[in-house]
C-alpha cells in the first residue's frame, strides 16, 4: 500500500482533505517521514496547516538558522507555537525572517538560544503582535532594550521568562509592565541587578500576576516584596529562594494578601521563623508545595501549623532544617494532608530525625519519595519496619523512592531483605 507511487490504493480511496486531516495529528518526525513516501504525501505532509505547533528539541538540537527560515516560509500564518529551546545555531537574522513570515505566533521558546540579541525582540515587536508566551532564559545578551521593544509591540504578553538575563534592570521591567497589564507569569531567576524598585513597578501594574520567580535576586528585600503581595492578590506561586535579606514580614504579607498561594519556595532564606510561617499557614490554606530548605530557624512549630491548616500539602522540603524533630513529623503524619495528599518529603541533613519519623510517615499512603541523606539516626530496624509497611499483600507497595545516606551494613540489610519490590531507588553518598 505504501509505495512511492501516487497511484497507491490509499491515495485513490481517501480524498486529500481526509489525508490532510489525518496528517494534522502527527508529530514533526512522523510528518517528515510521511513527506518522503511520495510526491502527493510530500505536499500534504508539508502543508502549513499541519505545522501549527513545532517543538524541535526532541527532534534535532543542532538546528541552523536556515532551517528556521524554511520552516517559517512553509508555515507562514498557520504557526502558533514554536520551540527552539537549546538551538545554539539560531541567531537574529533567522528570527527576523521568522517574525516576518509567522505573524500569528503566540508561543515562542528561545531558551538557551545564546546567539540572539535585542535585535530579535525588535523583530518580534514589529511583526508579532499576538505573542503571548516568550521564553528568553539564558539569552544573556538581552538587555532593557528588548523589554522596551516588547512593551511597544506585544501588548498581549502573558508569560515572559528572562531568567539569567542579568543585564536587565528596573528600567526594562518598568517599561514592560506598564504596557503589558495582562502579565500572569514572570520568571526573573538570576536577574541579579533587580532591586526593590523593579518589584514596586510589578506590584503596581500586574494585578493578574499568578507566578513570580525571583530566585537568587539577592538585592531584593521585604520592601519590594510587600508591594508585590499588596498589588498581586491572585498570586499562586512565588519563588524567592536565595534571597537572604527577606524576613517574616514577607510571610505576614503573603498571608494577609495572597490567600490563593499554592507554591512557596524560600530555600536559603535563613531569617524566616515559626512566627512568619504560623501567619502564612493560618491564611493560605491552598498551599501544595513548600521548599523550606536551609530555613534554619524553623522548628516543629511550623510543622504543627502546616499540619493543622494546610490540608492540600503535597511536597515539603525541610532539608538542613536542623531543629526539626520526630514530634514535628508526628504532627505532619497525623494531619489532614497525610492520608492521601503528601507525596514528597525531604528531610536530608536533619540530625534529630530518628526511626520514629519513619513510623509517623506510614500513614501517608500517597507518599512517593522520602529523602533522608545524612540522617545518621536512621537505623536498620527503622528501614525494616518501613519496608514491611510499604510492601502490601501483593508484594508491592506505594512508596516509589527512598533516598538514603547510610552505612554499608544498613544497605546490605536492605538487599538481603528483598526490599526492592517497593523501593526502586537507593542513593548512597
Amino acid at each position: 500500500m505504501f509505495t512511492n507511487s501516487d497511484e497507491a490504493v490509499i491515495n485513490k480511496k481517501l480524498p486529500k482533505e481526509l489525508l490532510l486531516r489525518i496528517f494534522s495529528f502527527l508529530d514533526v518526525v512522523t510528518l517528515c517521514r510521511c513527506a518522503q513516501v511520495s510526491r502527493s504525501w510530500n505536499v500534504l505532509a508539508l502543508d502549513g496547516s499541519n505545522w501549527q505547533r513545532i517543538d524541535l528539541f526532541d527532534f534535532q538540537r543542532d538546528i541552523e538558522g536556515r532551517v528556521v527560515e524554511n520552516i517559517s516560509k512553509r508555515c507562514g500564518g498557520f504557526l502558533r507555537k514554536l520551540s527552539l529551546r537549546g538551538c545554539l545555531g539560531v541567531g537574529d537574522s533567522a528570527l527576523r525572517t521568522f517574525s516576518q513570515n509567522c505573524r500569528n505566533i503566540e508561543v515562542l521558546n528561545l531558551n538557551g538560544c545564546t546567539k540572539i540579541t535585542d535585535s530579535t525582540c525588535n523583530s518580534l515587536s514589529k511583526f508579532c503582535p499576538k505573542l503571548k508566551h516568550l521564553d528568553l532564559a539564558s539569552c544573556t545578551s538581552i538587555t532593557n532594550l528588548s523589554l522596551k521593544a516588547l512593551s511597544e509591540g506585544c501588548p498581549l504578553l502573558e508569560q515572559l521568562n528572562i531568567s539569567w538575563c542579568d543585564q536587565v534592570t528596573k528600567d526594562g521591567i518598568q517599561a514592560l509592565v506598564r504596557s503589558c497589564p495582562g502579565l500572569k507569569c514572570l520568571f526573573l531567576k538570576g536577574c541579579t541587578q533587580l532591586e526593590d524598585e523593579a518589584l514596586k513597578h510589578i506590584g503596581a501594574h500586574c494585578p493578574e500576576l499568578v507566578t513570580l520567580n525571583l530566585q537568587t535576586c539577592s538585592q531584593i528585600t521585604d520592601e519590594g516584596l510587600i508591594t508585590i503581595c499588596r498589588g498581586c492578590h491572585r498570586l499562586q506561586s512565588l519563588c524567592v529562594s536565595g534571597c537572604g535579606n527577606i524576613t517574616d514580614a514577607i510571610l505576614h504579607a503573603l498571608g494577609q494578601n495572597c490567600p490563593r498561594l499554592r507554591i512557596l519556595e524560600v530555600a536559603r532564606c535563613s531569617q524566616l521563623t515559626d512566627v512568619g510561617f504560623t501567619t502564612l499557614a493560618r491564611n493560605c490554606h491552598e498551599l501544595e508545595k513548600m521548599d523550606l530548605e536551609e530555613c534554619v530557624q524553623i522548628t516543629d512549630g511550623t510543622l504543627i501549623q502546616l499540619s493543622i491548616h494546610c490540608p492540600r500539602l503535597q511536597v515539603l522540603s525541610l532539608s538542613h532544617c536542623e531543629l526539626i524533630t520526630d514530634d514535628g513529623i508526628r504532627h505532619l503524619g497525623s494531619g489532614p494532608c497525610a492520608h492521601d495528599r503528601l507525596e514528597v518529603i525531604e528531610l536530608d541533613n536533619c540530625p534529630l530525625i530518628t526511626d520514629a519519623s519513619l513510623e509517623h510517615l506510614k500513614s501517608c499512603h500517597s507518599l512517593d519519595r522520602i529523602e533522608l541523606y545524612d540522617c545518621q539516626q536512621i537505623t536498620r530496624a527503622g528501614i525494616k519496619r518501613l519496608r514491611v509497611s510499604c510492601v502490601g499483600s501483593t508484594g508491592s507497595g506505594h512508596l516509589a523512592t527512598i533516598e538514603l545516606t547510610m552505612n554499608s551494613s544498613v544497605y546490605q540489610h536492605i538487599l538481603e531483605s528483598n526490599v526492592r519490590p517497593s523501593v526502586q531507588k537507593l542513593t548512597l553518598s
